[in-house]
């Protein structure tokens, strides 16, 4: 495998040091969020409704061509390993640290790739998006490269550093009550202002940016047995399932989110795109309202398995990240790590496999109680 190294293993923790099951006794849930019924508008395509989607509206030459796109403002970010963990695991990991990508997550990928494309006159109007924050980070970042404004629409409870870091960006915020309302009200201003709206995850662009990831994974693990990928809307994990899938079939594509916030899963299940309903998880960049059309479609034809995490999977793999590899990555940054020591993965023993840290943007104010 052919990686950069972090650091060794750490001693051993101290033994005054709280068990993930008393830390979660302490930690505030969220807010229970659900979306009423209303469908998404479009993307960066226009503002008519799409037509149905399809897994095949996005192909590997679109990465391509977003990999070519987004190379000169966007650095390819490095494949860590861990002696420590890949013993714990059972299984030799690579571990993709899309935690060091600008803006601090692989969300700045997809945000650059669809910025790039928009018409002169949509950069002229301006673009606007819902986020819970790292989306909403990469969106800004994106549009300060182009040269158009970014409208920010996120729920008031969202984390404070990357409130701050999308202000840092020139981006203009508006924050809701909480995710139960901060869609009809971003859909509102969007069309009272004329503004473009750019998805989460449910957008082409989005999706082939996400899948430049995927690329990278192939070659820099070529020999890969397996990649488990958080899902949030699925944006990642549609685009590096297909990515990959269309190079090496023969690799095993897990994707992971929250018990608490198990959209794709249930879409899965039910055949249909599903919302959310109460979101409870301390994994916000997981925390999305509802799953997307074309996320599902592609999500459904390309990955071979979709797991449920319990929140102390959670924060145990967060744990183990910075105890032994020096990293700290947000609770969303290491649900794939927790869903490979759970079992939940149904990794091979002895095989070789990526996870991805997706986000390294951690709620200060929360860090204590977590580790």
């Amino acid at each position: 495998m052919s990686a950069t190294h972090a650091s060794g293993p750490r001693g051993a923790t101290s033994a005054n040091v709280r068990s993930d099951a008393e830390i979660i006794e302490d930690i505030p849930e969220p807010p229970i969020a659900s979306i009423e019924a209303a469908e998404m508008p479009a993307g960066i395509t226009g503002d008519e409704p799409r037509v149905p989607a399809a897994w095949t509206d996005v192909t590997i030459q679109d990465v391509y061509d977003a990999r070519t796109r987004i190379a000169p403002h966007l650095p390819r970010t490095p494949m860590l390993t861990c002696r420590t963990l890949s013993e714990l695991a059972g299984s030799t990991l690579g571990f993709k640290a899309e935690l060091f990508q600008r803006t601090g997550s692989f969300k700045s990928r997809g945000a650059m790739n669809a910025a790039l494309q928009l018409t002169p006159e949509q950069r002229e109007r301006g673009l606007i998006t819902i986020s819970a924050g790292n989306h909403g980070q990469g969106l800004a970042f994106a549009a300060s490269v182009v040269g158009t404004k970014a409208v920010i629409f996120m729920p008031k409870m969202a984390v404070p550093t990357k409130i701050d870091a999308i202000r840092g960006y020139g981006a203009e915020i508006h924050f809701t009550e909480s995710m139960d309302d901060v869609f009809e009200r971003m859909d509102e201003y969007r069309l009272e202002h004329d503004l473009t709206f750019v998805s989460p995850f449910d957008d082409p662009a989005i999706i082939a940016g996400q899948g430049t990831v995927g690329l990278e994974i192939l070659e820099e693990v070529p020999d890969v047995e397996n990649i488990v990928v958080q899902a949030g809307g699925g944006g990642l994990l549609s685009g590096v399932s297909m990515a990959v899938k269309s190079l090496r079939p023969d690799v095993r594509i897990v994707g992971v989110e929250p018990r608490g916030a198990n959209k794709i899963r249930k879409s899965l299940d039910s055949g249909k795109p599903e919302r959310t309903g109460p979101i409870v998880t301390i994994a916000d960049g997981l925390a999305a309202p509802f799953a997307g059309n074309l996320t599902q479609a592609m999500i459904g034809h390309y990955v071979d398995d979709v797991v449920l995490l319990e929140e102390d999977e959670i924060i145990h793999a967060m744990r183990l990240i910075l105890e032994r590899m020096n990293v700290l990555v947000e609770p969303s940054g290491a649900a794939s790590l927790a869903a490979v020591l759970s079992g939940k993965a149904g990794i091979q023993p002895g095989s070789r496999t990526v996870v991805i840290l997706t986000g390294g943007n951690v709620d200060r104010a929360k860090l204590k109680s977590l580790l």
